[in-house]
């Protein structure tokens, strides 16, 4: 196989969709895991001049290593994982919901960081290996909805910077991206999404487009290992006192 090798966790549907084609018709081969979703990733895989596709439920943290040890005898030139799946579900800051921050915190956080570790062991690539682990601009722009999402999110932040420092070799970079609102999400209708995805500094919304285009960026491993890079037209500088979905609900849209 001669064209470089990616990941795409989540991908798909959604964003992680997005990513994988974008890297598709940037001439990488593409691998596109799911857990559900299997007639949407064949359907994608065929679209793609190269790609193929793998199943796995990331709740199983040792079957989420397993696939990646066994993609790295696979791929002779992997040069990227990107973890964008995950599960986004609603729990409240005054009482947390121990079903849905089990399943937040291992798939959001404990899978990624350990199919992370099980890369960087594992996958070889020409000039250095890449990973991105998808956050959220909750991490600069907190608020006290969806409670356990973003508690996961920042743990996964938080092993950005150590698995850079004592996981990856000279060549290699870990990156954590960080979008904004982008698509709609948990109960939304696309009517309040089109609202609710304008708070922000530049009141716009981001494109899904534009997420794809910063993992092709975050690729090239241009920027030092152990950044993350907000795609959210602003919304992480923003002081917003709940989600944007209850905030365009509530009115609240200055």
């Amino acid at each position: 196989m001669s064209k470089p090798a990616l990941l795409v966790t989540g991908g798909a549907k959604r964003i992680g969709a997005a990513v994988a084609r974008h890297f598709g018709e940037a001439g990488w081969h593409v691998v596109v895991h799911y857990g559900t979703s299997d007639k949407e990733a064949r359907q994608l895989a065929t679209e793609l001049p190269s790609a193929e596709v793998i199943q796995c439920n990331l709740a199983d943290g040792d079957a989420a290593v397993r696939m990646i040890e066994d993609l790295a005898k696979w791929l002779p030139d992997w040069r990227l994982l990107i973890n964008s799946a995950a599960v986004f579900e609603p729990d409240a800051v005054t009482a947390l919901d121990s079903a849905i921050s089990e399943r937040a915190m291992q798939v959001n956080a404990r899978a990624a960081a350990r199919m992370a570790q099980a890369y960087l062991a594992n996958a070889t690539a020409r000039g250095g290996r890449r990973v991105i682990q998808f956050t959220d601009q909750k991490l600069r722009n907190p608020n006290p909805d969806f409670f356990s999402y973003t508690m996961s999110k920042h743990a996964a932040h938080a092993t950005i910077a150590m698995l850079a420092m004592g996981a990856a070799s000279a060549d290699d970079r870990v990156y954590g991206l960080a979008p904004g609102a982008i698509l709609p999400s948990h109960d939304q209708s696309d009517a309040e999404a089109e609202v609710s995805h304008r708070l922000n500094l530049l009141g716009r919304r981001t494109d899904v487009s534009e997420v794809a285009a910063a993992c092709l960026f975050l690729a090239q491993g241009w920027l030092a290992s152990g950044q993350t890079l907000f795609v959210d037209s602003g919304q992480h500088l923003c002081d917003q006192p709940r989600d944007v979905i209850y905030l365009a609900r509530e009115g609240q849209v200055s």
